[in-house]
């Protein structure tokens, strides 16, 4: 059972990569992820620390995000914006727009919980309840948030990699090859709820948000103005595994001579590279670095092995991206400099 989704030259043209994760999707799926036992690899540690961190109370959101099927998601929107502005959106939520949302959902689900009906006509009950949620998110998805948004930081450099080298067809051909199917003109979804059919986009583009928990299946949704597809981030190691950390750097315009003394010119001068370009691959590295790959490679290794540098391997070609110690490093080594090597990092 495969969704279809149609594109036209427009719709290709307004196709885009979501700057990062989106923090209601992730508790979304989470919370599916939890009802499961599946990916046990990758996600047992994860499923153990939050249910010993689960009130009671807590329980109350899986009757309305089931491990499968609809949830009702007014309660989670998938936009930017930071969490507690998110967590007010919702409490704010009109009781016509409320009973519309529990109604569209009824219709979709065979089991209702008998307490949705008050979520209309008791602001008070919603406030509680979206209360029960924001704690939950709280236990199961802000621990790990900065490791997320790390993450999905490399696998953002990759995705570029993708599209300044094949365009935005080989983003599609490459986004989820395990479920996702790109059949020019049209993008195939496996879906988790062996949903079928097709959608014609219309001009209106595709948005593409990462999603840690969505590793299994791709998450779709067409209510807003742009549809919108998950994709998953990372590789298969377990996502709570020590992970590569990319923080966006200012430009340096040489290595500072503080770092230089301390890792050696040339060693400083890729640490230097891979933080002015998070995801650069080692061929691309040699070059900025002005040695040669066998170089950059020995430099990087030893970088990685000192926990400065982090790597991710697409395909054939390993991307190098910098970790938090090594953004401190550098900040740390361009605090009191003057001149050319004063360039503020920004972390």
């Amino acid at each position: 059972m495969t969704l279809r989704i149609h594109f036209t030259a427009d719709d290709l043209a307004r196709t885009r990569v979501a700057e990062g994760p989106r923090p209601m999707l992730e508790l979304d799926v989470a919370l599916r992820v939890l009802q499961e036992n599946v990916h046990r690899a990758r996600f047992d540690a994860w499923r153990r620390e939050s249910l010993a961190r689960l009130a009671p109370r807590n329980r109350l959101a899986f009757d309305v995000v089931p491990p499968t099927g609809w949830s009702l998601d007014f309660l989670l929107p998938v936009e930017p914006g930071g969490v507690q502005e998110l967590w007010e959106k919702v409490r704010a939520t009109p009781p016509g727009r409320v009973r519309e949302h529990v109604g569209q959902w009824a219709g979709r689900v065979q089991r209702i919980p008998a307490w949705t009906g008050r979520l209309a006509d008791d602001p008070r009950f919603l406030r509680e309840l979206v209360d029960v949620f924001e704690d939950t998110y709280e236990q199961l998805v802000a621990p790990y948030w900065p490791r997320i948004e790390r993450l999905a930081d490399v696998d953002r450099a990759r995705r570029m990699r993708h599209l300044t080298e094949g365009g935005v067809e080989r983003l599609l051909q490459r986004l989820h090859p395990r479920r996702v199917r790109w059949n020019p003109p049209v993008l195939e979804l496996t879906m988790a709820s062996g949903h079928d059919g097709d959608l014609r986009l219309e001009g209106r583009g595709l948005l593409l948000v990462p999603t840690l928990f969505g590793s299994a299946y791709p998450v779709f949704d067409d209510a807003g103005p742009q549809p919108w597809v998950s994709f998953p981030v990372g590789d298969d190691r377990p996502p709570w595994s020590p992970l590569p950390a990319t923080v966006t750097a200012g430009a340096l315009s040489a290595a500072p001579r503080s770092l230089a003394a301390l890792l050696g010119r040339n060693r400083a001068t890729v640490l230097c590279a891979i933080a002015e370009h998070p995801g650069l691959t080692t061929s691309q590295l040699a070059a900025r670095a002005g040695i040669s790959p066998a170089s950059a490679s020995e430099h990087a290794t030893v970088l990685r092995s000192a926990g400065l540098v982090g790597t991710a391997r697409d395909r054939n070609a390993v991307l190098h991206t910098p970790t938090a110690a090594g953004i401190a490093l550098l900040n740390a080594s361009t605090a009191d400099a003057t001149g050319p090597e004063a360039t503020a990092l920004r972390a």
